[in-house]
């Protein structure tokens, strides 16, 4: 029943755009498919069917209506952007099947976790060391980092209750609070950042590349990542303050684990390689997604992954389905004209308003109108290219307002705790009440909001992006 009301409701955001008066200066074709597309996002939203399904019922739609031809509604597969996604979820695929991510997690804790708040630095340090290569926070921080938050919290005998506070709801809340500005960071720590850096494209014709995003993140969110911890720490401070323990169970660890393996050396060389060709790209003209399928072959070659590894990597191969859809359906939008005409349109009623406080209106919007969303793409999807289009239209730098609504589209995940594909998995452990959750999540989200967009503007200006 559930799946029928969410269809139906999906199928009359459709019809009602359909069916209304076609704006002037605008085509038959353009409305239409503008219809297709809200539909396509609510039903992201409401999810009658899995991503990957609506994806492709909107690309039946699109044809059946002769809306737009097929070859045009499948171009985002085509797009070098989408194969970036695919192997970047690949290359996380590989830090976790090696258990290298949890290597470096444990070697860290060991050599530093002397204390709780240490602890929460090690666990960032951690998250940041590997996120160049997991473009999905779910999997780092759900598949890599909270086993062993969890660990940790339990070998203190902090549990869900009475004993939460001792240190298991500080370094929940802690290490799933930071990963939002490390997320940010680089081009390819979130999937969300490669659909952005192909609308920019798409709508503005800025090219978003690794190195200049890799520039753009480090100095905001190395502050991020020293200044979350310590706020949370004293806002909602642990019980336990010392934690020699917790050095000794990552010895433990890593004793279980022994010497480096072969695969995990392996896919250490092939992950620094990764990042030394995706950094000098603008000087090496070599293209990032083929950094990244070199990067896989590598894995392929010296086994790291098995081919039957590749088949069953599900998110690598859902992401593509419903990313590429969007992808062609948000260009054929551009080409028809739909974007350019929206964009116009807002501009008239903004007459007068100078494009500083326009930007600064469209980030705070954009930021917390995510308390309506429960996916990161999803908002991205839907929000991110008409808010540049808008931005640019009027007169805002446009790198400026790429860089400031893609870093958003990420701090926004430690809202709430269903913002983000980690935010169950944290706050489903029960450590931490919601209504603490919120709180904490919306002071980390001003904190951010400051340190990206007001420090961060001024860094981004003086490396000269606006």
């Amino acid at each position: 029943m559930k799946r029928l009301i969410r269809s139906l409701i999906t199928l009359a955001f459709v019809a009602v755009i359909w069916l209304l008066p076609t704006p002037a200066d605008l085509t038959i074709e353009a409305w239409h498919l503008f219809a297709i597309f809200v539909g396509t996002i609510i039903g992201f939203i409401l999810q009658p069917f899995p991503l990957g399904a609506v994806a492709m019922i909107s690309i039946v739609l699109v044809s059946l209506t002769q809306t737009i031809p097929l070859k045009m509604a499948l171009s985002g597969f085509s797009n070098t952007t989408i194969w970036l996604i695919v192997c970047a979820f690949l290359f996380a695929k590989g830090f976790i099947k090696t258990g290298l991510g949890r290597r470096i997690a444990y070697t860290l804790i060991y050599y530093f976790g002397n204390s709780s708040l240490k602890l929460a630095y090690v666990l960032s340090i951690s998250d940041f060391i590997i996120s160049p290569a997991t473009p999905s926070n779910t999997a780092r921080g759900g598949g890599i980092l909270f086993p062993i938050v969890k660990s940790l919290a339990f070998a203190f005998n902090s549990k869900p209750g009475a004993t939460a506070r001792k240190i298991g709801a500080f370094l929940m809340v802690a290490t799933f609070q930071v990963d939002a500005p490390i997320a940010a960071m680089f081009l390819t720590a979130c999937a969300p950042n490669l659909l952005m850096a192909t609308l920019a494209e798409q709508v503005a014709n800025l090219n978003l590349s690794w190195g200049t995003w890799a520039i753009v993140g480090i100095v905001p969110g190395i502050l991020s990542i020293i200044v979350i911890p310590f706020v949370i720490y004293k806002m909602y401070p642990p019980e336990i303050k010392k934690t020699p323990a917790a050095q000794k169970i990552a010895k433990k660890e890593l004793d279980i684990m022994g010497k480096m393996s072969r695969e995990e050396k392996i896919i250490s060389a092939i992950f620094i390689g990764a990042l030394l060709l995706w950094s000098t790209s603008q000087y090496t003209a070599i293209d990032s997604t083929a950094v990244a399928i070199l990067g896989v072959s590598m894995m392929l070659i010296t086994n790291i992954l098995t081919w039957d590894d590749v088949l069953s990597e599900k998110s690598a191969w859902d992401g593509m389905i419903w990313m590429g859809t969007i992808v062609g359906l948000a260009d054929a939008m551009n080409k028809l004209g739909f974007i350019a005409w929206f964009a116009q349109s807002v501009i008239v009623h903004l007459d007068g308003i100078s494009w500083m406080i326009t930007l600064s209106i469209l980030f705070f919007v954009y930021m917390y109108s995510h308390y309506f969303f429960a996916s990161l793409s999803g908002h991205a999807t839907a929000m991110y290219g008409v808010f540049l289009a808008v931005a640019v239209a009027t007169q805002a730098p446009p790198y400026l307002a790429a860089f400031g609504l893609a870093v958003l589209s990420n701090l926004m995940a430690g809202l709430t705790h269903y913002s983000t594909g980690s935010a169950p998995i944290y706050f489903g452990t029960g450590f931490v009440e919601q209504k603490q959750w919120w709180k904490i999540g919306f002071v980390c989200s001003v904190i951010n909001f400051i340190i990206w967009i007001g420090i961060g503007a001024v860094w981004w200006k003086i490396i000269g992006i606006w």
